[in-house]
């Protein structure tokens, strides 16, 4: 896989990441978590402003090895939406989907 073929970040909701104004400006994002959650390991609760200006973020790697999309760690969805999450969670994988048989 090229970073080329790499999923895209197509929708950030989360409000309070440095990351995330008007869209995820991280170069590439963490999907990480455990007990259900597919967390974004790169969500940071920061007022300063972070990322670059003119990007399209990315998923760099996901630990989540029990998400249907999770292919040798790498996402192999064309892209994923980050927003609050259940739980108490800042930040989730909303596309994060489960294996049937994990």
């Amino acid at each position: 896989m090229t970073t080329t073929e790499m999923p895209h970040v197509s929708e950030c909701t989360v409000a309070g990441c440095s990351y995330n104004h008007d869209g995820c400006h991280a170069f590439a994002i963490t999907v990480s978590g455990h007990n259900g959650a597919a967390d974004c390991g790169t969500f940071i609760p920061l007022s300063r402003k972070g990322g670059l200006d003119r990007v399209i973020a990315q998923v760099g790697a996901c630990s989540r090895t029990d998400c249907t999309y999770n292919k040798e760690l790498e996402c192999s969805a064309s892209d994923i939406r980050v927003g609050p999450g259940e739980g108490g969670h800042a930040a989730n994988c909303l596309t994060y989907t489960p294996r049937a048989n994990a």
